[in-house]
């Protein structure tokens, strides 16, 4: 880690600190979603969108304070970067919940609740990262690790479609999949997340 000698202004890191924890609040929404019936899913698909919309409104945070600031904690285009991909997260999440919602998808595979379980874990580990960037030092296995549940969470995803291909009709396997789908985008963003992570190790060792 650099040495700094001068005081740093701390606001950008506490926004990507809450916008990891609306990804985890919506990892949660959406297990209470896969497990819901009809008549729940519509107050909780508006959860989403709440969480989308507060991360979206701290990542406004996060650009107002990295034009305003003088010193930053990391450099501005690593916080930029960061704040654009936790913001999209939450994004990909609210179109998950959209999806259920408006397929009405009251029987999901237990294959697509294990990517679901997946993204949960990568979003527990971000969630933590994202609230210890003042030491860098620390977050290596965590870099390694989400990349490691990402690999996994591929697989699953593969193993997803085979499963359905083969025993759902055309319409319904539509359905299934694009949910499945949007879990493994969320999880390829949360990689890109901890790989950006790993970048700003390195550029900062």
């Amino acid at each position: 880690m650099k040495l700094r000698l001068f005081p740093q202004e701390t606001a950008g890191l506490q926004a990507l600190a809450r916008m990891s924890d609306h990804i985890l609040a919506g990892t949660q929404t959406l297990a209470e979603l896969l497990g819901a019936g009809r008549t729940g899913f519509t107050p909780l698909t508006q959860s989403l969108r709440k969480q989308e919309a507060e991360s979206t409104a701290d990542f406004a945070t996060l650009l107002t304070n990295m034009r305003t600031s003088f010193i930053n904690p990391l450099p501005r285009e690593d916080l930029y970067t960061l704040g654009q991909l936790l913001n999209e997260t939450s994004e990909i999440l609210t179109g998950a919940g959209e999806l259920i919602e408006l397929y009405v998808l009251d029987r999901t595979p237990t294959r697509i609740s294990d990517q679901l379980e997946i993204l949960a874990r990568q979003a527990e580990l971000t969630a933590s990262a994202m609230k210890s960037l003042n030491d860098l030092d620390g977050l290596e296995d965590y870099w390694l690790e989400v990349l490691r549940l990402a690999k996994r969470a591929q697989h699953t995803h593969r193993v997803v479609v085979a499963e359905l291909l083969e025993s759902h009709s055309a319409t319904t396997f539509t359905k299934y999949r694009s949910l499945s789908d949007q879990f493994a985008a969320a999880s390829r963003q949360m990689r890109t997340v901890a790989t950006q992570v790993g970048s700003i190790i390195v550029k900062e060792s």
